[in-house]
């Protein structure tokens, strides 16, 4: 049994917070309210000055199990998500052997259960191998739950092949999750094309490359009825595109974006930092204002990390020669906070809504609050604190992240998921 009083509770539904106590029993929240007295026996927290949060769920990872456990494990990253404040996640399909059929899911949904202290979802491939020429087993992965389908890593080559997956797996109530961008205008991925890639003397990646696809899926959902998730956007064009097919209303389009395409743009690179290389890549500045807008506005339903981490021999290459990726989950709740709520830019509500209910409503799952009987799924956040990103502090395998020993605003102090505490500082 818990107690945890004088807390500030948050929710999607309003801006403003709730002062009150909450009482946590056999794993559910049993009692809200102010000044409830401790029952004999419980445990009591004083979080005076502290916000109560749903836990967050990132419906965009990369574990790299199988085949890829240098650079992270389920039991790894599952851990990295705890220590970030997250309680549920979606990984990304492209490991190896790829996320493609039944037994491999069977596989990966196993090692989760015998490994991870939160929920793991998978989505599955669209196509063999992600290799963009014929459908993947999509009714086996769909018998163990698999709502998402992804070729996400790549964009699916054929649309033809799409286009036939959309018409048969629509009907099974799963969804199509886009990563988007046309390899031949791509290039090698590594930057922005603009100002800073000529200073640099690298072929950039122009931001049509992505944005041609975006309206190409879109399209494709739009013949098919099929709901389409466009993934990590990075550009403004990219998000007014995704704006204007919403405002159609005759398409079903969501959309997500990153912490790293709110907070750091193509500028922060410098002298080839390769923690700033990803895919799609670092944008304007421009880009960064027209995308907070843009989740601000709600044309973006989700906050995802795109957590994708790799060995630091990997990430200490050249620039062009090292791997696209940057970790999110140890840093990703901190770095909101610090950014954009202490600076007012928007609330808790819309953290909320954005990065643990409509992530967890995508796949299908009910969103977590704080109410009297609901599950106990929570985290307690320390505004007055401080979190440095030290190598220690991280629980990923893998450090490649710009924040690699900043010190940020904020601090997640606890982490309940029924009747266990998973973090406590």
């Amino acid at each position: 049994m818990l107690l945890i009083q004088n807390a500030r509770i948050a929710s999607e539904n309003s801006p403003a917070l709730t002062d009150g106590d909450v009482l946590i029993s056999e794993g559910k929240i049993q009692q809200i309210g102010k000044g409830l007295a401790a029952p004999e026996g419980a445990r009591v927290i004083d979080a005076k000055g502290k916000i109560l949060l749903p836990g967050m769920f990132d419906a965009h990872v990369h574990f790299r199990e199988p085949g890829f456990e240098a650079k992270e494990t389920i039991a790894s990253g599952t851990e990295a998500a705890i220590n970030g404040g997250i309680t549920g996640v979606v990984m990304m399909p492209n490991t190896n052997p790829a996320i493609d059929s039944a037994t491999v899911v069977a596989n990966v949904l196993d090692i989760a259960k015998r490994t991870a202290r939160i929920p793991v979802y998978t989505s599955g491939c669209v196509t063999l191998g992600r290799h963009g020429k014929e459908m993947a087993g999509i009714d086996g992965m769909r018998a163990l739950g698999v709502k998402m389908l992804t070729d996400d890593g790549d964009t699916t080559g054929d649309p033809a092949v799409l286009l036939r997956a959309m018409q048969y797996a629509t009907e099974f109530g799963m969804f199509f999750a886009s990563h988007c961008e046309v390899p031949e205008l791509a290039g090698p991925r590594a930057l922005n094309e603009g100002a800073m890639s000529y200073r640099l003397g690298i072929k950039g990646s122009p931001a049509c490359a992505e944005e041609i696809i975006i309206d190409r899926d879109i399209r494709l959902a739009h013949a098919t009825g099929a709901h389409i998730h466009i993934q990590h956007v990075s550009s403004k064009l990219g998000m007014e595109t995704i704006r204007w097919w919403k405002q159609r209303g005759d398409v079903k389009v969501t959309a997500e974006v990153s912490p790293h395409h709110l907070l750091f743009s193509d500028e922060d690179i410098g002298d080839y930092d390769t923690n700033y290389k990803m895919n799609p890549p670092l944008r304007t500045r421009a880009d960064n204002e027209g995308l907070l807008q843009g989740l601000i506005e709600g044309v973006f339903d989700l906050i995802a990390t795109d957590h994708a981490p790799h060995t630091p021999f990997e990430k200490s290459q050249d620039f062009i020669s090292a791997p696209n990726g940057i970790t999110g989950m140890d840093t990703a709740l901190v770095s909101l906070y610090h950014h954009f709520v202490a600076t007012g830019k928007f609330g808790w509500d819309l953290v909320v809504k954005r990065y643990s209910a409509e992530p967890r409503r995508i796949m299908g799952l009910p969103a977590v609050s704080i109410e009297v009987g609901q599950p106990a799924d929570l985290i307690l956040f320390d505004t007055e604190a401080e979190t440095t990103f030290t190598k220690e502090f991280m629980k990923s395998k893998s450090q490649n992240t710009p924040f690699i020993d900043q010190t940020l605003k904020g601090s997640v102090d606890l982490v309940v998921l029924g009747n266990e505490i998973l973090l406590e500082r």
